[in-house]
Order: C-alpha cells, then structure tokens, then sequence
C-alpha cells in the first residue's frame, strides 16, 4: 500500500511537470524513483518509459480539445521515431551511464539556448519550404525515438525547440504534437524495455494513475499560460537540469 502511494505521488509530480511543459515527464520520474524508490538506474528508465504512453495519451487528449495539436507533424515525427525507439532501449544496456548524461546535459542547455534566442532566430530564419519541414521532421523523429529508448524519456526537449524554431509552430501546439507522439514511439521503447526486463511493473500501479492525473492538470494549466511564458518556463526548467546531467562525472 505504502509502495503505491509514493509511486503515485511521483506520477502526479512528473505528470503535472510533464503536462505543463509539453514533456512527458520522465526528466521528473526518472530521479525521483531512483532516489526515493531506490530503483537502478536502467530499471527508473525501462520503468519510466511504460509510464510516459499514459502520459502522451492522456496529455494529447487535453492538447486536442484545445485545438493544440498538429496531426501532418505527429506523423512525420513518429513514422522514424517507431524505428529508432528499440535501438535506443537496448544501446541503454551497453552504454556508461555517466557519459550519456553528460551529452544529455550538454544538448538540453543547447535547446533551452535556442528558446530563449527563438524570436530572433525566426526572423532571421524565415519560413522554410514545406519538403524542408518534411525532412526535418523525418530526422528529427529518428534521434527523438533513439533518445527516448534511450534515457527513458518522451523527447519533448528535442520535438519542442524543433517545432519552435524551425516549423515555426506556436509553443502550445509544440507541446501537444510532441506528447502525441510519445505515444507510437514510446510504446515500442517501453516494450523493448519489458522483454529486456528493465521494467519494476509492481510501482505501474501507482505510477500511471498519478501520471494521468498530472498531465491533465498540468496540461489544463498550460492552456490558460500565455504562450511567451510557458516557452520562458520550458527553458528555465531543462537549462537547470542540463546542468545537472552536464555535472555528471566518471564513477572512477
């Protein structure tokens, strides 16, 4: 009973987090059943991942009644990421944790610098031809299903800033094509992770209600947020744990 209640106290936190934010959530999960549920590192991630579909069907729902959502992208992104999600649940396996929390870290901070410079990166950009964006989504969805697999996350930290940035899609519809592709593409990471046997299903039980209800308050709140400050909040919150992956140091 007890292992329940903290379990879905920590969805309800990674779900609001991930709601709000247009991420799934698992950057909050991941540390949180690790330290408080004392889970390795590779379990808090296969574990996570099960946990982030709920999260992308749940928050999809709450972005498409608002009219936030962006089908043609959807599918473009997820039609790579479906390929790639495996091949980064089981590269997690062989792979030192610490050096890929570093380039993780790194990356963040990239994204929350290209959030921050986005007003001025679009006009200096301009709108770019349709078959671009095609392509961008396509390459975009491929390392997004990789990085998903991989760390245990959705990837809204990579589809977000993309969208932003260089489809030129407003925050909020960002956010909601991002969690509806969490969906496809982390579900097929999620299920490499329970053959590999990464998956703690007994904390599920807790888990994926609390996460459900987080994402829709979180993504209730994220709708009545002007658009400038939740872009403004997005950044703030994955600079300062990029920074926290970057400070990530060798075990030896």
């Amino acid at each position: 009973m007890k292992i329940n209640f903290i379990s879905f106290a920590i969805g309800l936190s990674a779900g609001i987090f991930g709601g709000l934010v247009g991420l799934g959530g698992g950057l909050i999960m991941i540390p949180l059943i690790v330290g408080v549920l004392k889970l390795t590192q590779l379990k808090a991630h296969g574990t996570s991942l099960v946990a982030l579909v709920f999260t992308g069907i749940s928050g999809a729902i709450t972005y498409a009644l608002n009219g936030a959502i962006d089908i043609t992208a959807a599918v473009l992104l997820a039609l790579t990421a479906i390929f790639t999600a495996p091949l980064g649940a089981r590269y997690a396996n062989v792979l030192a944790e610490w050096k890929l929390k570093k380039a993780f870290g790194a990356f963040l901070i990239f994204c929350s610098v290209l959030l921050f410079l986005k007003p001025y990166l679009v006009n200096f950009i301009g709108p770019l031809p349709d078959f671009t964006k095609i392509i961008i989504f396509l390459i975009t969805g491929a390392f997004t299903g990789f990085l998903s697999g991989m760390m245990g996350v959705g990837g809204g930290t990579i589809m977000v800033p993309v969208m932003v940035i260089l489809a030129g899609f407003t925050q909020h519809i960002a956010q909601g094509t991002s969690l509806l592709v969490m969906v496809p593409a982390g579900g097929i990471g999620a299920l490499t992770h329970w053959k590999l046997g990464n998956v703690e299903a007994g904390i599920l039980y807790g888990l994926i209600p609390g996460i459900l209800l987080g994402t829709y308050l979180g993504g209730n709140l994220a709708n009545v947020i002007p658009d400038n400050t939740l872009r403004l909040i997005f950044a703030v919150i994955i600079i300062s744990l990029g920074f926290r992956y970057f400070k990530t140091s060798s075990p030896e």
